[in-house]
């Protein structure tokens, strides 16, 4: 059930990276991060009426730094892609967000099967691929491209998949109400600092709102697999999600995909197969 999870956060994030980013073609970043973020609460909560739960102070003490750690690296992610190369921003960054999780996990003592652990190897491989819309980036592109934000929005990323896993299971969902809660006002707060506007045109708002709500639903689905799988699995399962956002651009915009990045495709397939065999 974690594996599947895992893999269903995968594929939701995707889809709200995809509504994000055609939001952000029509209204400024911070306007799309910020109502993003607070319908996801909004949603969040509703749920929470029905779903209960019992969390600890440490539980939202997590799930609060989760949130912090998370919107870093949104904002850093936002800036590397600004002040770098995409086809080498993208990459590095899924990677590492990829990759922190795999280590922790390890470093933690976790064990895995011979299988699952090439199977976590070939999925750091395939994301990477799948990133690369630009195809594989030349030397001097590596160079010139603002690869340390890009680490950091990386680290970021990888830092909320790491601290959602330190909640209990019978917490359910509530950390991710301290998450959210810290990233709405840290975006705003940022925003004000900024003078960057928070406006939205209203064709626009529904495709936010979706956004948000989709990435609620992956944050809970990836919370409820690390409460019950391991760490190592779980996190590189969730960065994935590049798969489904080539797979929708090539869909609903028809985008052609590189080599690599179709390389990629087939290498996460394989992957998925091999994490998900029964130790």
């Amino acid at each position: 059930m974690a594996v599947v999870l895992a893999l269903a956060s995968a594929l939701v994030y995707g889809a709200a990276d995809f509504c994000g980013g055609l939001a952000t073609r029509r209204a400024a970043a911070f306007a799309v991060v910020g109502l993003s973020q607070a319908t996801g609460l909004v949603a969040l909560l509703l749920v929470l009426t029905v779903l209960g739960g019992e969390p600890t102070p440490a539980d939202l003490a997590w799930g609060g730094a989760a949130g912090l750690a998370g919107s870093a690296g949104l904002v850093l992610f936002y800036r590397a892609l600004a002040g770098g190369v995409m086809s080498v921003v993208a990459p590095v960054t899924a990677l590492t967000a990829a990759a922190l999780p795999v280590l922790v996990g390890l470093a933690l003592g976790e064990r895995l099967a011979p299988w699952a652990a090439a199977g976590i190897a070939l999925a750091l491989v395939a994301v990477v691929l799948v990133a690369a819309e630009g195809g594989l980036p030349s030397l001097h592109a590596a160079k010139t491209a603002g690869l340390l934000p890009a680490l950091a929005a990386g680290v970021g990323f990888g830092v909320f998949f790491v601290l959602l896993d330190r909640t209990s299971p019978e917490s359910t969902l509530w950390p991710l109400v301290a998450a959210r809660s810290v990233s709405v006002v840290l975006v705003v707060l940022l925003a004000l600092v900024s003078r960057a506007s928070l406006r939205v045109p209203g064709r626009t708002s529904l495709l936010v709102v979706l956004a948000g709500v989709l990435d609620m639903g992956a944050n809970a689905m990836f919370l409820v697999a690390t409460q019950q799988g391991q760490l190592a699995i779980t996190g590189v399962l969730a960065s994935l999600y590049p798969v489904s956002t080539v797979v929708l651009a090539q869909l609903v915009l028809r985008e052609r995909l590189v080599r690599v990045q179709l390389a990629g495709l087939a290498a996460a397939a394989v992957a998925v197969v091999l994490i998900s065999l029964p130790a």
